[in-house]
């Protein structure tokens, strides 16, 4: 057409022109690039930043949707724990950001798309849990973040649902349970000391390692003394148990839970009823140990019997004991240290896997403890 001129190539032309011939891999970004898209970075790009660009395809875009999470809150959870950008272009996602935190989003991302692929979906939880792995998995790539969900020696498989270790602390502590007869799980609420405990307690029932299920905690709230609480035995301890009822009931189904128990082959019970008992081909969970006496503890320990296991989980900074009376978890610690045979496991406040507030509120405790001393 006469007169007709071709308009400017605009910023964003010029970029997509680039991105088609892949001309920007590992270029530095420049400022232009925050305007012409009209996104705001949490860190804006810059080449003083030195931050550049990676591009992730995905072949399938049904578990794309999946990857990215309900609007997208998947990408938005990454994006404000890592300092990062992640633009979503039809199959593609762009990250942008400085090279150790690009490289842990396109290993987290691409972990978890694989876990996706083999019919693992994406829970709550879990990409919290793989940026608590740290950069060092990020920079040896995919295959080190995905351990935690591949199927192997660290999956626990249950009837009603599969679950994988999300820190460091807790791949230890599953592998001490799986090779070691008898562990302590030591640490604060919430690190998924018990819960493990449980579930591979359930796996290895349903394995046919061992005959029975055992759990107790201490009532300390009742003294031992359990008396004078209306009700019939089960009723009495029940409302101290529970916890432990919880964690069964995510591992198997109701009617199989309740069959079990009705043939003893679940057990749930407090310490007291433990005495003069020997515990053959059984796996055995102590929780809330920090409550047990000295002399509670040494007499469970003694029920271990032929074929069995023992794990003991306790936290330290929640002793409900009498004043003067010490803590058989503590005296356990003392006594047992380098016995071959034992294990134990410890856990912080990073590995708090509930709400990521019980985390700064066990911090704050502890800093509290710290300067009161």
């Amino acid at each position: 057409m006469a007169g007709f001129s071709r308009p400017p190539k605009s910023p964003l032309a010029r970029l997509l022109r680039a991105w088609q011939h892949d001309d920007i891999d590992s270029r530095p970004l420049w400022p232009a690039w925050e305007n012409c898209l009209g996104i705001s970075a949490l860190t804006p790009p810059s080449p003083e930043t030195g931050q550049s660009l990676s591009h992730l395809e995905f072949s399938d875009n049904r578990l794309l949707v999946d990857l990215c999470g309900e609007f997208d809150r998947n990408l938005t959870h990454l994006e404000s724990h890592l300092g990062v950008q992640i633009i979503r272009r039809g199959n593609l996602l762009d990250i942008i950001g400085a090279e150790d935190a690009r490289a842990q989003a396109v290993s987290i991302l691409t972990a978890l798309y694989q876990s996706l692929e083999e019919g693992r979906a994406i829970e709550e939880g879990d990409i919290a849990a793989l940026i608590r792995l740290g950069t060092p998995e990020a920079r040896e790539g995919p295959q080190g973040q995905l351990e935690m969900f591949r199927t192997g020696q660290l999956e626990i498989r249950t009837r009603k649902k599969m679950i994988a270790p999300r820190t460091k602390a807790q791949q230890e502590y599953t592998r001490a349970l799986l090779d070691t007869e008898l562990n302590f799980g030591i640490g604060p609420a919430g690190t998924g000391k018990t819960y493990i405990a449980v579930a591979v307690a359930v796996q290895m029932f349903a394995d046919g390692m061992v005959d029975k299920i055992i759990l107790s905690r201490p009532a300390v709230e009742a003294g031992e003394r359990l008396g004078f609480l209306p009700g019939d035995m089960k009723e009495k301890v029940d409302p101290y148990m529970q916890p432990l009822y919880d964690a069964l009931n995510d591992f198997l189904p109701g009617k199989q839970l309740q069959k079990l128990m009705e043939e003893r082959r679940i057990e749930i019970a407090p310490l007291a009823f433990m005495r003069g008992r020997t515990l053959s081909n059984a796996f055995i969970v102590l929780d809330e140990a920090q409550n047990a006496t000295e002399m509670q503890m040494k007499m469970f320990l003694t029920r271990l019997g032929e074929g069995s296991r023992m794990v003991i989980t306790g936290d330290r900074s929640q002793i409900d004991l009498p004043r003067g009376v010490q803590s058989g978890l503590r005296a356990a610690e003392r006594i047992l240290d380098g016995v071959q045979g034992i294990t134990f496991s410890y856990f912080t406040s990073e590995d708090v896997v509930r709400h990521p507030l019980v985390a700064r509120i066990i911090r704050a405790y502890e800093k509290d403890e710290t300067t009161s001393a």
